[in-house]
């Protein structure tokens, strides 16, 4: 377990680390707005999440330069979950109650989120979460700056079938809530769209798995009846490592099968090889290598920060930048750091993102967001081959599935509902008051 002393966690964060008398200690805790970072730092995730908690703090660094937030510096407050689900929740817990932290960014997986959840909306605190999830929910207590479904998943299939000609498919993923209701909906999705139930093939293996010979035999097997195919790919964390290496040990090409990946970053290609990667393809809403002016300044900030130009960015830290900038934003909106006046304040604030657009946050407690297809380098970039002309709103709940597609999330007056019936004009859920 990583436990920072808060007042010195963004001196450890920039690698300046000095000593500081308890009694300074005290009394810049006072002075001091507390931002709480909940990433996991050891177990199978600390491959995609370690890069998130060196981003928060150079987001916070960054905002300290700047002179603070409401004339106070921001501390910083790392915890390490380790990749336990339900550390999470113990750890959310210990940042509200015992840290006292204004806001908290973390989670990656969908279980810990759903993990903590319980816990934010017990205690009023605020979490913002970066990664790419199934949607179905929407709480007053979180802001979802990762991609929804209709902002990654479904296009991404359409790109597959429009421009590739797919139509065998392969929904390949992690044994948890993401990829399960992500291919609940892709499923119907598919078959709404004329594709046989024969035609689709869904595998799950647990987290941290890596004896992929036998799956990646079927899905080649699979693949071999003379229909186009892919593999639509929510395989998480460092399972990924082995299964792209089997897919080359086993000679399947992206020509033969490609392969579209929706937690595959430049940070999990960062230090492997990517030869049997290249060709296949990932979707996000973010590439490192989209040339725009913002995301240049982006990366020479965190190659300044991290002293390390071969430092890759991501996706999720394009979306922790942005929901930084909106809680900064809503924080001197609203003059306080009180969650229900940020939460109020936050709805219709814009902050640009890194790709030449704007990112809004909706009433549904989403983004606006591109769109973009990337195709894996030997260097392990992408080369975008694909993106929408304009940003998509995030939508909290499916159209394509039956309990889901009447329903709709707004956190303004007089809705103040994650789970409102457009129908029936009810509250399914607990209605904020």
């Amino acid at each position: 377990m990583l436990r920072r002393d808060p007042i010195k966690s963004i001196l450890l964060g920039t690698g300046l680390a000095v000593g500081l008398a308890a009694g300074s200690v005290a009394q810049a805790a006072d002075d001091t707005i507390k931002v709480g970072v909940l990433h996991s730092l050891s177990g199978t995730m600390a491959i995609s999440e370690t890069t998130l908690k060196d981003t928060v703090l150079m987001l916070v660094d960054e905002q300290n330069k700047k002179g603070g937030l409401l004339g106070k510096q921001l501390e910083a407050v790392v915890v390490d979950p380790a990749s336990d689900w339900p550390l999470f929740a113990e750890k959310a817990r210990e940042l509200l109650t015992q840290d006292k932290v204004a806001v908290v960014f973390g989670c990656w997986t969908s279980v810990s989120r759903k993990s903590v959840l319980p816990v934010f909306e017990e205690l009023n605190g605020l979490l913002f979460y970066p990664v790419q999830y199934e949607g179905e929910e929407s709480s007053k207590n979180v802001f979802y700056t990762g991609a929804a479904p209709n902002q990654q998943a479904i296009p991404a299939v359409d790109y597959l079938k429009d421009e590739l000609g797919v139509e065998r498919w392969v929904l390949a993923g992690t044994d948890y809530v993401y990829p399960r209701t992500t291919n609940k909906i892709l499923e119907a999705y598919l078959k709404q769209n004329g594709v046989a139930e024969e035609d689709i093939m869904i595998n799950y293996t647990p987290f941290g798995h890596s004896d992929w010979q036998s799956i990646v035999s079927d899905i080649k097997r699979f693949g071999s009846e003379g229909k186009k195919t892919a593999v639509v790919s929510t395989i998480n964390g460092d399972a990924n490592v082995p299964f792209y290496k089997e897919l080359g040990n086993q000679g399947v090409s992206a020509e033969d099968i490609p392969v579209v990946a929706f937690s595959v970053g430049e940070e999990e290609l960062s230090g492997i090889d990517t030869k049997p990667l290249v060709g296949h393809l990932a979707a996000w809403n973010y590439f490192m290598s989209v040339d725009d002016p913002a995301n240049a300044t982006f990366i020479e900030t965190w190659h300044g920060f991290t002293k390390n130009d071969k430092r890759v960015t991501n996706d999720p830290m394009e979306a922790h930048k942005i929901g930084f900038d909106l809680w900064v934003q809503a924080v001197e909106k609203a003059g306080t750091t009180d969650p229900d006046a940020v939460g109020a304040a936050i709805i219709g604030l814009e902050t640009k993102n890194l790709t030449g657009g704007t990112a809004t946050m909706l009433p549904n407690h989403h983004i606006t967001k591109p769109v973009l297809i990337g195709e894996i380098q030997e260097d392990g970039q992408f080369a975008v081959v694909w993106e929408t002309e304009e940003e998509v709103p995030g939508d909290a709940w499916s159209d394509f599935l039956e309990g889901s597609k009447d329903l709709t999330a707004d956190w303004t007056p007089p809705v103040m509902c994650g789970n409102f019936n457009t129908v029936t004009k009810t509250c399914l859920g607990a209605q904020a008051q």
